[in-house]
């Protein structure tokens, strides 16, 4: 087994978020059909779970379903909605054992009633737990999150609730799908691909971007220790001097 490059204890981000990209590639340069890929990226999702524990990352956030790919072939798709919901029935009891809770956001509204159900149950039961937050982002779109949060407002105008002169930063942020959890440190991406892909656009203002040329299903405990450990070489300045 590689061994994992040295983390700095001090240094763990408190927010990983990542775009899981690459399972067709993966597949396809496997010989495989394209689910098999995202069927060998739901271990890795697993692996990151489990990294996110061991170190003491709070929360982690996974690009899953995006609006866009609902105009993939309907084969797929639906093979994707399956492996959702397997996903969750097979891997709650991790969710429980590690006291995680589990989130969804996005226009949850879109997926199929049974997968819906599922989302709902799960994040029903974990939802007291606090060794740290895994939140699956499905049928979401940076833009659609930011539209959705400027129709809430628009409504609170509308009513008198809110003036227009006291609109800033952080009322869009309150009006976010997940306004409680905080803008993620990292954002990591798979597979090369140098594309934020409408992920996250108003919570990776500040974010440390880091690319790996591994498919996701190939992103294991090492290739995310090595993201880490790139991450802990950056100087984060929030606009100040370096």
């Amino acid at each position: 087994m590689a061994e994992l490059p040295p983390l700095d204890p001090k240094r763990i981000p408190r927010h990983v978020a990542i775009i899981m990209d690459g399972n067709g590639r993966w597949a396809k340069a496997q010989g495989l059909p394209r689910l098999k890929g995202h069927e060998a990226g739901a271990d890795s999702v697993r692996e990151a779970v489990r990294v996110c524990r061991d170190l003491g990352i709070q929360y982690l956030t996974l690009y899953a379903f995006s609006v866009e790919n609902w105009i993939r072939p309907k084969t797929e798709v639906r093979g994707l909605m399956r492996l959702l919901h397997k996903f969750l029935t097979e891997n709650e009891y991790e969710l429980h054992e590690h006291g995680v809770r589990f989130r969804a956001i996005g226009r949850l509204k879109d997926m199929p009633k049974a997968v819906q159900r599922e989302i709902n149950r799960v994040t029903k039961a974990t939802s007291e737990y606090t060794n740290g937050t895994l939140t699956l982002c499905l049928s979401y779109g940076g833009r659609a999150e930011i539209a959705d949060a400027t129709k809430a407002i628009a409504a609170k105008v509308a009513d008198g609730t809110l003036r227009v002169k006291d609109i800033d930063e952080k009322t869009v942020a309150n009006h976010l799908y997940a306004p409680d959890i905080p803008d993620p440190d990292v954002m990591i991406r798979t597979s090369g691909e140098m594309r934020i892909s409408n992920f996250l656009l108003w919570q990776l203002s500040y974010a440390e971007f880091v690319i790996t040329e591994e498919c996701w299903p190939a992103f294991r405990e090492v290739e995310f220790h090595a993201a880490l450990a790139e991450f802990q070489r950056r100087q984060r300045r929030f606009g100040d001097i370096g």
